[in-house]
């Protein structure tokens, strides 16, 4: 596999993997009820199936995690995880109907913008 496709697929599972954690912890939340500190409540959050796909995710993550560390470089694979903070957004916008405020938008915007002149930066180190 070429390096870029290693980073494409890389990249992607880290994203979609952390993308499912965040989602799964905000759907066990809404329907494991308002936050009180008794053991009812936390059997009510680990009864949820979302629960599991958190930890899922989790695990997917730091595998991706891991397995990125070893091949790509460190400042683009740290930007780059940056990622997730777009994709949740999206997704919070999109399925949970959460409203984006345009600094949300242009703090997303940067994100992008700066991972793409990272790689462009390591592509000319090469």
């Amino acid at each position: 596999m070429k390096k870029t496709q290693f980073y494409i697929v890389g990249f992607s599972a880290l994203m979609l993997c952390d993308t499912l954690t965040q989602v799964s912890f905000k759907l066990a939340s809404n329907h494991g009820g308002e936050f009180v500190m008794q053991l009812e409540w936390f059997l009510s959050i680990f009864s949820q199936p979302w629960i599991y796909g958190a930890v899922l995710g989790y695990l997917g993550s730091f595998i991706a995690w891991m397995t990125l560390l070893k091949h790509a470089p460190v400042g683009l694979a740290y930007a780059a995880s940056h990622l997730v903070v777009v994709a949740v957004l999206a997704v919070s916008a999109v399925y949970f109907g959460d409203r984006l405020a345009p600094m949300q938008l242009v703090g997303a915007l940067m994100i992008v913008v700066g991972i793409i002149c990272l790689s462009f930066s390591e592509a000319e180190q090469d």
